[in-house]
């Protein structure tokens, strides 16, 4: 006889994942812990992962896109990219007490917002043969554009050791402690030389938030900004340093235009772009143009 108990005993907190536009890199994240997911489960109950089984609850229902609900935390990763996205995630945040996006698709829209700075007719003509059978926004967003988010979890994909960290933290009623620091403080933690001083290497660590560990410029390659913007980025500095080091205004666009493209932190970077071009700063102290 089963000893386990049914869904009207268990009085552990449930746990959602759900999936918007996104390449599922984030949800991998909490199936990569393995030996710890295993001791979580001991204290909550994943009621809602289609990533990990089409079953939903302790009786192991047949589960669907919008779940049986309510859930005590969910994980949402991905963007609202349709109108079926916009209208499930106001579903996802009603059944949820808390709601935890995590990846920079969800907090930032992913590097599918880089539709949002042209015209989304123009790609549906290149990439598909039949456009009109697709149906999506003109634009890629976060969750936090739609509804109420109560933490977000940055990067691409996410750090496996920050999201159990997150999870166990609203499981403990606390707020999760996340370091908001920028990746040049993992740099020095690491002992890592700052590659850019050394050698003149482009490298966005300076207003990128920490969770990677710095490991880009361990191996001698510049930040990319994977996990987004830090807290008030120097971002007139940063460009100013990007320029010096070799980028032209458009290499300067293009490494913010990736995994954070959209988020509103980044906004000023083209005009800043351009005003660095033309100051005296620049003609005095860039060194000649050459690619990143």
């Amino acid at each position: 006889m089963s000893t386990d108990p049914g869904p009207g005993t268990d009085r552990r907190p449930t746990l959602a994942v759900w999936k918007f536009a996104s390449c599922d890199g984030c949800q991998l994240s909490l199936l990569d812990c393995e030996d710890e997911l295993l001791g979580l489960t001991e204290r909550l109950r994943v009621d809602h992962f289609l990533e990990m089984t089409p079953t939903e609850g302790a009786g192991g229902e047949r589960a669907g896109p919008y779940g049986r609900g309510p859930y005590d935390l969910s994980l949402v990763e991905g963007s609202i990219t349709t109108a079926e996205d916009a209208e499930r995630i106001s579903h996802v945040r009603r059944v949820s007490r808390y709601l935890v996006t995590i990846g920079a698709c969800a907090t930032a829209g992913g590097i599918q917002a880089l539709r949002n700075f042209a015209h989304v007719d123009e790609f549906l003509t290149a990439v598909y043969a039949r456009p009109e059978y697709i149906a999506t926004l003109e634009t890629s967003t976060a969750i936090s554009a739609h509804v109420p988010v109560d933490f977000e979890l940055r990067g691409c994909p996410i750090d496996r050791g920050q999201l159990l960290e997150v999870v166990t933290a609203f499981l403990a009623g606390r707020r999760p402690r996340i370091p908001a620091h920028s990746v040049c403080f993992e740099c020095k933690r690491r002992g890592t030389t700052c590659i850019t001083v050394a050698h003149g290497t482009p490298c966005l660590g300076p207003v990128t938030h920490a969770g990677c560990g710095a490991l880009c410029p361990a191996y001698g390659r510049g930040c990319y900004g994977c996990f987004g913007p830090s807290e008030r980025p120097n971002l007139r500095s940063m460009v100013d340093q990007l320029r010096h080091d070799g980028m032209s205004e458009r290499d300067v666009l293009r490494v913010f235009h990736t995994f954070n493209a959209a988020s509103p932190e980044y906004a000023p970077v083209p005009d800043l772009a351009a005003e660095e071009r033309h100051s005296p700063r620049a003609r005095t102290q860039t060194r000649p143009e050459r690619s990143a």
